[in-house]
């Protein structure tokens, strides 16, 4: 479980660790090419914006498996650095507080 509220909304919920993931992707160097040749004619780079949006999914699914790998049951006001283009690939960082349910 991931969310991005910046606060425990229960007071049944322990906060943990800051955990941080990055990933960072390869492009294709074909269609980093032709990104490139749009930029210079305008309009949408569409491969970028799906290499970002697997980036984020793959970052969030790592950041959720890290929390259940330190026994946490998810992670508390996550958030997604600003993803950025890299030379040659993307790169992304999320962040959050583990948290742990505690019997009431």
């Amino acid at each position: 479980m991931l969310i991005s509220l910046d606060h425990a909304p229960d007071p049944s919920l322990e906060l943990g660790e800051l955990l941080t993931v990055v990933v960072i992707r390869a492009a294709n160097v074909v269609n980093d090419i032709r990104e490139n040749i749009k930029n210079l004619t305008g309009g949408r780079m569409v491969h970028y914006e799906k290499l970002i949006g697997r980036a984020v999914d793959d970052a969030l699914q790592e950041l959720e498996q890290k929390a259940k790998d330190r026994g946490y049951d998810g992670v508390i006001g996550v958030k997604i650095a600003n993803p950025s283009v890299v030379e040659g690939g993307v790169e992304v960082i999320v962040y959050g507080n583990g948290f742990r349910k505690v019997a009431s």
